[in-house]
């Protein structure tokens, strides 16, 4: 049935035209695979999909316990992939281009509040060469950045502009934007550069990504995971605590405090507004709280009697 040309062909396009991340093109082929899993049990090649059949596909998804967010990731690789297919010839019309990525629940983020925050940094002891430096440093760069733990890894000494407290980052779809370097954070990878990343070098290659291992290796994204739970737990913080959290903390402090959504979305690298908008909650939160304390309509009842 041609699938797997049809596929393969599919990732091959997306890493090679569009330049699209491996992370990205490994939850594409995750998708792809259970579709085409699910046609393949109904006899179906790429030319017998039909939009009524996708509507099927997607009912199929939800009655497995697929969260909604999911099903819509699903639509969204299914309009592309057929799209790709269409205009390679491989299918006479596009079965997807009308499909409804349906309704989705916006989900609130987890995060921290900035006493948890602290409370965590300042049980990292920077002195303790080079794990507590180093770690000290991950974690400011997590929050005071709000950086993907993928663009953390990758960070390299060239992408920092010490003068004027910027980052150089390369996000998703290999987009680059300038974050700012907070005081902060600056501090603790200055520190983890002078005196700790020296000692994580020895008797290994050297790799140009800063954030290295013991044996002197680029660290992983399992591996920043592990420190931030080991971390929060020694906190006496919950450890289930995870690294987006940070990211999420980061752009909801932000917000609360004032700065534009726009601004957010920029500095966390979002290509549509409608990513960076799960965090206005916070702001609904902040106008109902000054409506409370300014509108005189707006206090609580006993507070005006």
């Amino acid at each position: 049935m041609q699938w797997p040309s049809h596929t393969e062909g599919f990732l091959l396009y997306l890493a090679a035209e569009c330049g699209l991340s491996v992370n990205y093109r490994e939850s594409v082929r995750r998708s792809l695979q259970r579709f085409v899993a699910w046609c393949r049990g109904r006899g179906l090649s790429a030319a017998d999909v039909t939009e009524p059949l996708l509507s099927e596909y997607r009912y199929h998804l939800h009655a497995e316990g697929l969260a909604p967010s999911s099903c819509r990731i699903a639509t969204v690789h299914l309009r592309r992939f057929f799209r790709y297919l269409r205009s390679r010839g491989r299918v006479e019309t596009n079965p997807a281009e009308l499909l409804s990525g349906g309704r989705v629940t916006m989900n609130i983020p987890e995060t921290l509040d900035a006493a948890a925050i602290n409370r965590m940094l300042e049980a990292i002891d920077p002195e303790d060469i080079p794990f507590g430096a180093r770690d000290r440093a991950i974690l400011e760069m997590l929050y005071g950045s709000g950086l993907r733990v993928s663009e953390l890894v990758n960070l390299r000494a060239d992408r920092i502009d010490w003068d004027d407290a910027f980052l150089r980052i390369t996000g998703k779809g290999n987009k680059t934007r300038y974050v700012p370097l907070g005081t902060m954070a600056a501090k603790a990878l200055r520190h983890y550069v002078a005196q700790a990343r020296p000692h994580l070098l020895k008797n290994a290659p050297r790799v140009p990504e800063l954030f290295l291992s013991n044996r002197g290796a680029k660290l992983t994204r399992e591996r920043i995971r592990q420190i931030i739970r080991k971390r929060a737990t020694a906190a006496g913080l919950d450890a289930h605590i995870y690294p987006h959290m940070m990211r999420h903390s980061f752009a909801t402090h932000l917000l609360e405090n004032g700065a534009d959504l726009r601004v957010i979305q920029d500095m966390l690298g979002h290509a549509d507004l409608a990513t960076t908008q799960i965090y206005t909650h916070v702001e609904k939160k902040r106008l109902v709280s000054l409506h409370r304390s300014f509108h005189p309509r707006g206090k609580k009842q006993e507070e005006q009697q």
